[in-house]
């Protein structure tokens, strides 16, 4: 049984793609969304945030407005948003993709209210679009709907198995926080989410679990029983 009983999982782009590096693992693909309708029918009202990497990161070394890139992105999730929903539906569970920009013939347009209403019944709702303006990351959108929805915790599933003081990947000597508080995150000028999203999370009071996203760990970190960072 899950410890919490709503939750958003932030998954980037690049996981999907997992050793591929662009587009999408169809073998992965599968096994989140088993996880994921798992997990909603232990109980838990289940809701996501997906990046873009994997598609389009910023402006990809093009001269181009920002403004223009930041619009990209947030479509490439919408792209990611609905490959990620007809996993979830074709393997049996129900799920919605809603944006934050209007485009009704491809996903319906986000309200608090009608996101609050599918996860009631059953569905895994997965937030497509970012925050629907330039300057702002899938971070900063998952933090904004998870105060909408009254989410209890946000899930930060990360290609490490939490957060350092420095990139464990190129310092030997990075040194890897059990918890950390949102000023401390913030004081330290640490990466593993940006500091608009972590700032609206302390002024929410909302609990981030970083972890590493591996098989059975979105369940894990649901229970809290895997071996991430708290930030809060």
């Amino acid at each position: 049984m899950s410890k919490f009983k709503k939750v958003l999982l932030k998954l980037s782009g690049e996981a999907l793609a997992q050793d591929k590096g662009f587009g999408y693992d169809r073998d992965f693909l599968d096994e989140v969304a088993c996880e994921l309708i798992s997990l909603q029918r232990s109980g838990v009202q289940v809701s996501l945030v997906i990046g873009a990497g994997n598609i389009w990161r910023g402006r990809q070394g093009a001269d181009m407005d920002r403004s223009v890139a930041d619009q990209m992105g947030m479509l490439a999730t919408v792209i990611n948003s609905l490959c990620l929903a007809d996993a979830i539906n074709h393997n049996g569970g129900k799920a919605v993709v809603l944006t934050s920009v209007e485009m009704n013939k491809v996903a319906e347009f986000y309200t608090k209210q009608r996101a609050l209403k599918y996860l009631e019944e059953g569905y895994i709702v997965i937030f497509g679009g970012g925050t629907g303006s330039p300057y702002f990351s899938t971070d900063t959108a998952a933090a904004l709907r998870a105060a909408e929805i009254g989410a209890e915790v946000i899930l930060l599933a990360k290609n490490v198995d939490g957060v350092y003081s420095g990139d464990p990947k190129t310092d030997p000597s990075a040194v890897k926080f059990d918890e950390i508080s949102y000023m401390d995150f913030i004081k330290k000028g640490l990466k593993a989410m940006d500091m608009t999203a972590i700032t609206m999370c302390m002024e929410n009071s909302i609990p981030v679990l970083c972890f590493l996203l591996e098989k059975g760990a979105i369940a894990r970190a649901a229970e809290n029983k895997t071996p991430g960072t708290w930030i809060k």
